[in-house]
């Protein structure tokens, strides 16, 4: 019965257009790739500078590789923290205006450590409904009473955190949404934070190396910082490699030190990796121009989907949802795209709420003013023929 009941269960994720598929890449990655035997324009990743096919950090790998070797060799308590894992984590917490710094192997396991380290039992999670399944998974994990409040809405928010009598206050959210493109609204959930005694925070998995002076983020953007604040950074997106931190107060990193999870039982990421992270980093500090290339690419996306039949998000980042409503023509117009040698993913519950299946359109400064324009092409035709 049991693996009958999985079978069923495919059988009804097919009939609900549910059912996700991989494809495989036989190309570094980059706008231009090959995939599955055929050539096609991609706007799918998050190499928001076009730094993942770079060859300086191929070369700082490489080199990292041969300077460390292959792997750590154990968890970082035990004896797989290297050097190479201090300088990275100093350069990340001055990157980004913070006390002290920890590296993680990926995001995902980032927030299940800093969520469910800080918040427990007689505790209270605040999240936005919209938030990454990590910080979800993390709250479930804590054991805290988990509260989501809609989509950055901050009265009712404070109407939540007034209300509650926990002992210990945790709001948590994206800085940039992963499938809206939307920003936060930090400068509040800081104030919120504040007068309710609660902890912030942020995942700014889609912020870092996009927005800010530097790229430094979210936080830079509104010139924000306070030991309240525990970020989150992902260095497997815009910093073009793999893996993620936690910054914050010295307070808050020596606890998650001593208690986060996935930080203590596992093994620590290679040194070589933080050595070419390192690289990565400079590279992201000095990327204005590529900053500036994907600004100009947003703006000429948007102002050439102004007459689509579908519904443009309102988003001033890379990230740029076009939503079809059901999973079928999400489907559909992927489909016409692909035929047309353009790779945009549709995406579908539960990534995203039920009835706001939508393309995920993803630049990068890697793109060209004619990959946009051959994209805008396409759907041209598949409205026309709509």
């Amino acid at each position: 019965m049991y693996l009958q009941d999985l079978r069923d269960d495919l059988v009804e994720l097919d009939r609900q257009s549910l059912r996700r598929a991989r494809r495989t890449l036989e190309t570094p990655c980059g706008p231009h790739a090959r995939v599955d035997g055929a050539p096609c324009l991609a706007f799918c990743s998050n190499d928001y500078l076009g730094l993942a096919g770079d060859p300086r950090l191929a070369e700082a790998l490489a080199e990292g590789a041969a300077r460390w070797g292959a792997g750590s060799g154990a968890s970082h308590l035990v004896s797989g923290h290297y050097a190479a894992h201090d300088q990275l984590e100093a350069e990340l917490a001055a990157w980004c205006g913070c006390d002290r710094s920890l590296s993680f192997s990926t995001g995902y396991m980032a927030n299940l450590a800093a969520v469910s380290a800080l918040a427990g039992r007689g505790d209270a999670i605040f999240a936005d409904r919209l938030n990454h399944a990590s910080l979800v998974d993390g709250a479930l994990l804590s054991g805290a009473t988990f509260k989501r409040y809609p989509h950055r809405d901050t009265a009712a928010l404070e109407a939540a955190l007034a209300a509650s009598s926990a002992r210990h206050k945790l709001i948590v959210s994206d800085t940039v949404f992963s499938m809206d493109g939307d920003v936060a609204p930090l400068p509040a959930l800081l104030d919120l934070a504040e007068r309710h005694d609660a902890l912030l925070l942020l995942d700014d998995a889609h912020g870092l190396g996009v927005l800010g002076p530097e790229g430094a983020g979210a936080l830079a953007h509104f010139g924000l910082r306070s030991e309240r604040i525990v970020l989150v950074g992902t260095l497997g997106k815009a910093a073009g490699l793999a893996g993620a931190f936690v910054a914050g107060s010295q307070t808050v990193i020596e606890w998650l030190l001593q208690k986060a999870r996935s930080y203590i039982f596992t093994t620590a990421a290679p040194p070589a990796l933080a050595h070419a992270l390192l690289c990565a980093v400079r590279l992201v500090r000095d990327a204005d121009p590529a900053r500036a290339q994907l600004a100009q690419l947003v703006a000429r996306l948007r102002e050439g989907l102004a007459d689509v039949p579908w519904t443009l998000a309102d988003s001033m980042t890379p990230i740029q949802p076009l939503i079809t409503g059901s999973n079928d023509s999400a489907l559909a117009l992927a489909s016409g795209l692909r035929e047309r040698g353009i790779w945009v993913p549709a995406i579908r519950p539960p990534t995203v709420p039920r009835g706001s299946a939508r393309l995920r359109i993803s630049l990068s400064a890697a793109h060209t003013r004619a990959d946009v324009d051959q994209l805008l092409a396409a759907l041209g035709e598949l409205a026309a023929a709509s």
